[in-house]
């Protein structure tokens, strides 16, 4: 084993500013920034822009436009899985998990209880198989619930029999997110939706998918916090590595090593990747965040969909904006400044912030 790269704190961060693609040089293809990601998460919420739409405008600027995305999905290159949009070629590497679904033994308490719930509902589970396989794209509201054992939780899916079960099948890789209607997703048959290649054995895709994982974050701990979306650690990928100031080992993805960096300023989407581990965003960048639109309006520091700001290698604020489409105006409601900012800085947000405007075809209102 080669000795742990020592790297410092500002060198950490620009390997993990560029991995995300948010340095100067700018993709331009939508594809291969979303190969590269490995990901978009689906996220509606459209106080500024719907999260996909907005990340990839992030890494790409005026060169991304809505309709590519929404081209890809329709062209089958992009497809949804478990709210996440993922390339089409990578559906073979969950096909294994799929195929072993709720999961290789010993399973845990809650996928006991998943596996026998979806048991119990097995001729609800047939009866939406055979209304799909004649009926194709059907909305959930459209299909039927003969569930003779109810979904309970305490949360909102509580009683929520199709939309639960659907999940289930999606994760066996039964049925598939045809289409979106607004909110509503259509589904049908998997076979349908997704490309027929072989899946890849599940030792094999599971290290892919570790690889994939570093290559996108260009540094993370080997036994990160397991993920919903992202439940395979790095692992032993990549090379050992140490940053400066911070306990514990990391990885690091090797070709990020060189120390070429030049940056740029960014305006993120709350869900952007870069900040979506905060425990690691708060070891790399000591920077302070949390999405407040679950917060009571008097509890938050920063806003509802208050957006990260990064300059460089650092995040620097958050700018707090609200898109009023029939005024036709980005309400831009405060800019939070950690730190002391400079007037060079101040005017790189500010044409960010224009840039958004723009995008999206809104004229900037600022206090």
């Amino acid at each position: 084993m080669g000795a742990d790269h020592e790297l410092t704190s500002a060198q950490a961060r620009r390997i993990a500013v560029r991995a995300q693609l948010l340095a100067a040089d700018r993709p331009t293809d939508v594809l291969a920034v979303v190969r590269h990601l490995g990901f978009l998460q689906v996220d509606l919420t459209q106080v500024v822009a719907q999260h996909a739409d907005l990340a990839l405008w992030s890494r790409m600027g005026s060169a991304y436009e809505v309709e590519d995305l929404e081209e890809l999905v329709g062209d089958g290159a992009v497809v949804e899985l478990q709210g996440m949009l993922r390339p089409s070629e990578d559906l073979a590497l969950f096909r294994a998990d799929m195929n072993a679904w709720p999961g290789e033994p010993p399973l845990a308490e809650w996928q006991e209880d998943v596996r026998d719930w979806v048991d119990a509902n097995d001729a609800c589970r047939r009866e939406i198989l055979a209304l799909l396989r004649s009926e194709g794209p059907t909305a959930a509201r459209d299909l039927p619930d003969s569930c003779e054992v109810p979904w309970r939780s305490t949360g909102w899916t509580n009683n929520k029999n199709v939309m639960k079960l659907l999940e289930c099948m999606e994760a066996r890789g039964e049925v598939a997110v045809a289409t979106r209607e607004g909110r509503e997703r259509r589904w049908d048959l998997a076979e349908r939706i997704h490309p027929g290649d072989p899946p890849v054995p599940a030792e094999q895709a599971h290290r892919t998918l570790a690889e994939r994982r570093l290559q996108a974050l260009g540094i993370a701990r080997p036994r990160a916090l397991e993920a919903w979306h992202e439940p395979y650690a790095v692992r032993d990928v990549g090379e050992p590595a140490r940053v400066e100031g911070v306990r514990g080992s990391w990885r690091v993805d090797p070709s990020l090593l060189d120390d070429g960096f030049e940056g740029r300023t960014a305006v993120l989407s709350p869900l952007d990747r870069l900040v979506f581990d905060r425990k690691r965003m708060e070891e790399l960048f000591a920077f302070a965040y949390q999405l407040e639109m679950y917060k009571p309006a008097a509890k938050r520091q920063w806003g509802y969909w208050a957006m990260p700001v990064l300059d460089g290698d650092e995040l620097v604020g958050k700018v707090d904006a609200t898109a009023d489409r029939d005024a036709g105006v980005l309400v831009v409601d405060a800019v939070h400044e950690d730190g002391d900012w400079s007037a060079r800085r101040r005017v790189r947000v500010d044409a960010e912030i224009d840039a958004l405007g723009e995008w999206l075809g809104l004229e900037v209102s600022r206090p």
